[in-house]
């Protein structure tokens, strides 16, 4: 005769097959970010949304092969600008030929800003790989959970939140680093497909100081993942010579 279970060994139960649910649904998806950082190739188009912004950044589209040269392209008012990323180095293509992040800076006055399409080019050089961004983003999600529309959705941790919320942002002059946000929490999404990433969204927000005020900034984007080892990249010939040592 079987005995019934009591009321907390029912919740214990349940409790840890939630547990397991979890843990399955978090490796899931870390295993699908692996994998991306592991493919031989891909391409991506990124989009960012900026609530209350004065602008709103152009989508961006790239192409990268993993050990090599990664090509970043991004269009705003019919220009298209161009970086060459490989290794640790970079190039951006500008109307004075490609520059590294250094030429860019001294152009600028050494402030890094300068105008518009210096600041765009700028951005480039620093615009990360969703390789490494979307493995960072699922090894500092919590809670992430199955939803009905097939996603996978979670929180980010404080510290990841705080870090994301720093992304894009350029280094300052003497290499200071910009200050710590306050208020940071982000939330990310995923969507899978046959064991890999095939789009991802990241919504955080913070308050951040900015020439010693303090603004408030919510910031959503977008990765759309394709053409996995299918992918080849063709080096501009002018940017092949800055990036040759």
């Amino acid at each position: 005769m079987n005995t019934p279970k009591t009321l907390p060994t029912l919740v214990a139960t349940l409790l840890l097959g939630t547990a397991s649910l979890l843990a399955d649904v978090t490796e899931d998806v870390r295993s699908a970010a692996r994998k991306l950082s592991e493919a031989a190739n891909y391409s991506w188009t990124a989009t960012t949304e900026i609530e209350g912004g004065q602008w709103t950044p152009a989508p961006v589209k790239g192409k990268a092969v993993k050990g090599g040269a990664a090509v970043i392209t991004s269009e705003r008012d019919g220009t298209t600008t161009t970086a060459v990323l490989q290794g640790t180095q970079g190039v951006v293509s500008t109307d004075d030929g490609w520059k590294t992040a250094e030429e860019l800076r001294q152009a600028a006055g050494g402030g890094g800003g300068g105008n518009r399409g210096g600041m765009r080019a700028g951005a480039l050089l620093r615009n990360p790989l969703p390789a490494a961004t979307l493995t960072q983003l699922a090894e500092k999600s919590k809670d992430l959970k199955a939803g009905d529309s097939g996603s996978v959705s979670g929180e980010l941790s404080e510290a990841g939140a705080k870090e994301f919320a720093l992304m894009g942002r350029g280094g300052r002059p003497g290499g200071q680093t910009p200050p710590e946000p306050k208020n940071a929490k982000g939330s990310v999404q995923f969507w899978l497909k046959d064991g890999q990433v095939q789009k991802a969204r990241l919504k955080v927000s913070a308050t951040l100081t900015v020439n010693g005020e303090d603004r408030d900034m919510v910031r959503t984007t977008t990765w759309e993942i394709r053409d996995v080892g299918a992918t080849t990249v063709e080096v501009p010939a002018e940017a092949k010579k800055r990036l040759t040592p």
